[in-house]
């Protein structure tokens, strides 16, 4: 590793607490993962599979909240819901990511709230950009207007 490597450099660390319970310290910040009693564990926390699309998610939204607010378009609500399929064997891993941005507000630009998916999509969620390499990622965007 060089010097830099260190510099670029993201980690956690996951403790065991009982059964299959892990808690997680990412910065400040801890997340409990658990599976649930009827996989042998005590529910105490999201499973980690459903844990990457979170991370897709927040990487994705943080990005187009950001750039629609460098394109002076206000939204009233933004949702992002990931669908992601599992292989039927094991190791049972993602093969396929879905996304869906769904914006309400007055007015919305559609052709601006396209570009900032795209832009994230693209070129800054490296979240998605990791994935991409690994398995298929495709998006939609629904729009609600308010009156």
């Amino acid at each position: 590793m060089s010097s830099n490597d260190d510099d670029n450099k993201i980690s956690i660390v996951a403790d065991w607490l009982a059964g299959l319970a892990f808690e997680a310290s990412v910065g400040e910040h801890q997340i409990i993962m658990d599976v649930p009693p009827e996989a042998g564990g005590q529910g105490l926390g999201p499973p980690p599979k459903p844990l990457m699309l979170v991370a897709l998610a927040g990487c994705t939204g943080m990005d187009v909240i950001s750039i629609l607010g460098k394109m002076r378009v206000e939204v009233e609500k933004f949702r992002i819901t990931v669908e992601g399929l599992v292989t039927e064997e094991h190791p049972k891993q993602f093969y396929k990511m879905h996304l869906v941005y769904e914006f309400t507000g007055k007015d919305l630009p559609e052709d601006k709230l396209k570009r900032a998916i795209e832009l994230s999509q693209d070129r800054y969620c490296g979240v998605s950009a990791t994935y991409r390499k690994a398995l298929e990622v495709t998006w939609e965007m629904k729009i609600n207007n308010s009156h």
